[in-house]
């Protein structure tokens, strides 16, 4: 029993609040939120498969030119670093 405690103080707890919301109202503002999203991504235009993987093409090469430009930046910078702390 002792280790069904716990499970059964967080299902408590959660239909506590569950029982909160329910009576305030919130769920019905949540339920008419989620079919709002809903209705509003009907309306997006959604890209193919041909533009995604261009996108993401874009996306990764970008990535790699500024981790590159950070590392050598990075390595600039911590050698002048060095050489002002060894005059």
């Amino acid at each position: 029993m002792k280790e069904f405690l716990p499970t059964l103080i967080w299902v408590l707890v959660i239909g506590g609040v569950f029982g909160f919301l329910w009576s305030k109202g919130y769920m019905l503002r949540l339920s008419a939120y989620v079919g709002e999203t809903r209705e509003e991504l009907r309306k997006c235009s959604w890209p193919t498969r041909e533009e995604l993987k261009g996108s993401t093409l874009v996306v990764l090469v970008s990535i790699v030119l500024l981790g590159g430009f950070t590392v050598i930046v990075d390595f600039i910078v911590s050698a002048l670093v060095k050489a002002v702390m060894t005059l």
